[in-house]
């Protein structure tokens, strides 16, 4: 974020009274967890993409060749 829209906030921020500042405080700090999760099971999804790439095409060769069985749920 560019410190102009830092200071932005900053001054949104100073404009509501304390306990209102409080409460944006706890939703930014929520908001920014949850991004950060996001940002994380994206970084992994896209290193292990490869290998989910590479496990999709032995499956359909599997199936492609008779190998595969249909998955009972039963037994699970």
């Amino acid at each position: 974020m560019s410190s102009t829209a830092i200071a932005t906030v900053t001054k949104m921020m100073e404009s509501l009274p304390e306990p209102a500042q409080g409460q944006v405080v706890e939703h930014l700090r929520e908001y920014l967890e949850d991004l950060q999760d996001e940002l994380q099971w994206d970084a992994l999804f896209k290193r292990t993409q490869p290998q989910l790439v590479a496990a999709a095409r032995r499956a359909k060769q599997e199936i492609a060749q008779g190998l595969a069985k249909p998955m009972d749920y039963d037994q699970l």
